[in-house]
C-alpha cells in the first residue's frame, strides 16, 4: 500500500535543511549558526531562527504524573551488545492482564525527553512501552542533544542494534506483556527498527519513521509486517527506498508505506520546527491502528 499526504512549514526551508545537516553531524555548530544568517531577514535574527529550529523539550504531550500510566527506568541484559543496559518502561495504569509491548527506539542522540514522551503516548494507548537508552554504557543521555549526539557517535552501530534487539527480548519475557511485541523508531531508530524486522522475525510488527535501509539481501528476509513513514522532502533517506521497496515486493513482504509530501525529516517530532501537526497526527493514528491490528489478542 502506498499513500501520499501533504504538509507545509512556516519556517524557511533552508533553515530547516541547515538544522537537518547539523542534527546529523554533517556540519558543525558554528557552520549551522553562520548559515542561519542567510535567513535572518524581515525582523528575524539568527538567535530567533535557532530558537525556532532547535528542540524545545518543554513541549510534552504527556507527563509521568498522568494517572493513566506508570513509568520507571529499569535495567536489562544485552549479552551481545553492551552487556548491561537501561530502559524507560511505561505501562498503562490499572491493567492487570498482559498486553502487547512496543520497543521505542530513539534518534541519534540518546533517550531524550521527546522519546520518553513518545513512550508514554504508546502506554497511554494501552501497550507496555520500553525505550532503551543507547547512551547508558557512556553514562546515559547527558541532558542535551549536542553532547548526546557526540556520545552516540562513539558507540558501534551494530552493538547498539544488539542492545535494542535485547530490549525486544526483555519485553517479550516481561510479565506485563503477551508474546506480541512490536517496535517503532525515528531516524536512527527508524533504521534500527528496519534491521530488527530483518533479524527478529518473531516480532509482530515494525514501524520505522524516516530511517535508513538494510541491504537488499537482508530485505529479502523480512517476515515482519512493516508500516513505513517517509517525509516527502527527505531526499537523504528516500534515496534508498526504491531499491528496498523492489526487494520487499520481490520477497512478497507485508508492508505499507505512507509518504508525507512537503514534510521534513523529523516531522513527527513536536519539539522542533520540522514538526507538522497534521501530518504527525495522521502518521500516529496510522501507527496506533497498525499496533491494534498486530499487537492486540
Amino acid at each position: 500500500m502506498h499513500r501520499t499526504d501533504t504538509a507545509q512549514s512556516p519556517v524557511p526551508q533552508g533553515a530547516l535543511d541547515l538544522y537537518d545537516a547539523y542534527a546529523h553531524g554533517q556540519i558543525s555548530r558554528r557552520d549551522f549558526f553562520a548559515g542561519l544568517g542567510k535567513y535572518a531577514v524581515g525582523g528575524a535574527t539568527v538567535a530567533s531562527l535557532a530558537a525556532c529550529v532547535m528542540p524545545d523539550y518543554d513541549k510534552q504531550q504527556t507527563s509521568e504524573a498522568d494517572s493513566d500510566i506508570s513509568a520507571e527506568m529499569v535495567p536489562y541484559a544485552s549479552p551481545d551488545g553492551a552487556g548491561e543496559m537501561m530502559g524507560y518502561l511505561v505501562r498503562p495504569a490499572g491493567v492487570t492482564a498482559p498486553v502487547g509491548g512496543v520497543v521505542v527506539v530513539h534518534e541519534n542522540r540518546g533517550l531524550n525527553p521527546h522519546i520518553k514522551d513518545v513512550a508514554r503516548r504508546v502506554a497511554a494507548a494501552g501497550y507496555v512501552a520500553f525505550a532503551p537508552d543507547a547512551l547508558y554504557p557512556l553514562g546515559g543521555y547527558p541532558g542535551n542533544d549536542d553532547d548526546g549526539r557526540a556520545l552516540q557517535g562513539q558507540r558501534d552501530r551494530f552493538e547498539m542494534l544488539a542492545d535494542f534487539m535485547a530490549a525486544a527480548d526483555f519485553l517479550k519475557g516481561h510479565e506485563a506483556t503477551t508474546d506480541k511485541i512490536g517496535c517503532v523508531g525515528f531516524c536512527f531508530g527508524g533504521a534500527i527498527t528496519n534491521y530488527m524486522a530483518v533479524r527478529q522475525p518473531w516480532l509482530s510488527c515494525s514501524v520505522p519513521y524516516y530511517g535508513g535501509w538494510p541491504s537488499a539481501e537482508e530485505a529479502a528476509m523480512v517476515k515482519v509486517p512493516l508500516q513505513i513513514h517517509l517525509a516527502g522532502l527527505d531526499e537523504r533517506v528516500n534515496a534508498g527506498w526504491p531499491a528496498y521497496q523492489a526487494t520487499l515486493e520481490a520477497a512478497g513482504a507485508a508492508y505499507e508505506v505512507h509518504v508525507y509530501q512537503g514534510a521534513n525529516h523529523g516531522f513527527h517530532n513536536d519539539t522542533t520546527a520540522r514538526f507538522d501537526a497534521d501530518m504527525a497526527r495522521l502518521a500516529w493514528s496510522r501507527t496506533l491502528d497498525f499496533f491494534g491490528k498486530h499487537l492486540q489478542s
